[in-house]
């Protein structure tokens, strides 16, 4: 649980507060442009009127935390295509590179003789080639690679732990619900305290050519 967490040794932090912790530098995420986006997939608890359980897609930009969300009825190759069609469509920038695991909704990487490369025949990379994406895949058995949308979905399970759900419909509301608060008034301190749509307005007064929709931020929640 500490590597996936990606919590340092004792040895590490020893060094790290002498100025040396014996890796190279590594770029920082706030340094990366709007359209490098994170997806994964949650489990989600079954609801009392529900027959089966859902899941949670979760899509995440990498410098701005910007977050969009869907519940979906199954984890399928075509639920995950149509997915990537709704985060295209929802996202304010372009969308250059999209990270994911290696789970069959994603890529046809693994077959029974083993890992090899994918086919590009999968449907999720033929989306992403139709709009001129790079799929990039986490490297077998390192999910902390995927660490920032696992980290986004240990918020929601703590939003899931808040109360008890009568419904499905109920659960989903709330859902989108807190993912609209984070957007637009839950400050992050990898943004310097600023909430990703504030951060996202920054970029676009800067880098306007990234972007395909005006970012506007709405006013407060009612209290």
């Amino acid at each position: 649980m500490l590597q996936r967490r990606e919590v340092p040794t004792l040895a590490e932090l020893a060094r790290q507060d002498a100025g040396d912790d014996g890796k190279p530098r590594h770029k920082p995420f706030k340094d990366y442009e709007p359209g490098y986006v994170h997806i994964d997939i949650k489990h989600l608890p079954q609801m009392p009127d529900e027959e089966q359980k859902r899941y949670l897609y979760v899509a995440i930009d990498r410098a701005t935390r910007w977050v969009y969300l869907e519940v979906r009825r199954s984890q399928s190759a075509k639920d995950a295509k149509a997915f990537m069609k709704r985060v295209e469509e929802k996202a304010p920038f372009t969308i250059q590179t999209v990270l994911t695991d290696n789970g069959k909704s994603f890529t046809d990487r693994f077959t029974r003789a083993g890992e090899r490369k994918p086919s590009g025949r999968h449907p999720f990379d033929q989306e992403c080639q139709a709009h001129g994406i790079e799929h990039r895949l986490i490297k077998p058995g390192r999910p902390q690679t995927n660490g920032m949308v696992e980290r986004f979905n240990g918020r929601i399970s703590d939003v899931l732990a808040t109360r008890r759900y009568t419904s499905g419909e109920d659960l989903e509301q709330t859902l989108k619900r807190y993912a609209w608060l984070y957007n637009h008034h839950i400050p992050q301190k990898a943004l310097h305290h600023q909430s990703p749509i504030t951060a996202m307005k920054e970029w676009q007064a800067k880098r306007p050519e990234l972007f395909t929709k005006r970012v506007v931020n709405h006013t407060g929640p009612n209290t």
